[in-house]
C-alpha cells in the first residue's frame, strides 16, 4: 500500500518504527510535520482490534493537551485525517456471525474519535481485509484505490464532498 503512494508529490512518509526504533519520539518534529500537513494519513495494520503500539505511543506523546486539544489546543483544527488499515481477517470475519462478532466499522470508533477530538475532519477510511491471504491482484487494486484517494484528495469541501462518507469504508 505504501509503495503505491511513495512517488506522489507533496507527500511526506513518516515511518514511526524506522524513525524511532527505541520509541523515543521527537515530539517537536512530529508536531512540526503535522502543522505543515493538510491531510494526515494514519496507515497501519490492525493489532488486537487497535493501532500498533508505536502509533498508540505517538498519539499519547504527540497529540498533547494545549497543542492538539483542550485550551489552546487548536493546531490540528480543520486538518483532514484519512485512516488506512489492513486486517488479517476476511471482511466476513467482522460480522455478527463472524469470528469477531461485530462489524469492522465498530473498531474505527477510537481512531475516528481521536481525530475528531483534535478538531480534524474525518475522511472515509480505507480498509483492506485479509491482507496476508488475498491474491496479489486484490492487494494491487487496493493500493491503486489508496493512490487514487490521495491523488484526488482536496481540502476544498466542494471538490471532495462526493468522496466524504464518514461512516462508510472504501
Amino acid at each position: 500500500m505504501l509503495e503505491a503512494v511513495r512517488g506522489l508529490p507533496n507527500l511526506e512518509v513518516r515511518s514511526l518504527y524506522d524513525r524511532y526504533p527505541d520509541f523515543d519520539i521527537d515530539v517537536a518534529a512530529e508536531q512540526a510535520a503535522l502543522a505543515c500537513a493538510d491531510l494526515v494519513v494514519w496507515l497501519h495494520p490492525i493489532y488486537w482490534y487497535s493501532v500498533p503500539a508505536m502509533l498508540k505511543h505517538w498519539f499519547d506523546v504527540v497529540l498533547l493537551r494545549g497543542w492538539a486539544y483542550g485550551e489552546g489546543g487548536d493546531r490540528l483544527q480543520g486538518k483532514h485525517c484519512l485512516w488506512v488499515t489492513t486486517t488479517g481477517g476476511q471482511k466476513s470475519s467482522f460480522a455478527e456471525t463472524g469470528v469477531h462478532q461485530v462489524p469492522f466499522e465498530e473498531f474505527a470508533a477510537p481512531i475516528r474519535q481521536t481525530a475528531r477530538f483534535c478538531g480534524m475532519v474525518w475522511e472515509r477510511p480505507l480498509a483492506l481485509h485479509g491482507a496476508h491471504v488475498i491474491p496479489d491482484d486484490e492487494i494491487a487494486a487496493a493500493a491503486i484505490t489508496f493512490r487514487d484517494r490521495l491523488s484526488e484528495w482536496s481540502p476544498d469541501p466542494q471538490v471532495a464532498s462526493a468522496t466524504r462518507m464518514p461512516n462508510d469504508f472504501a
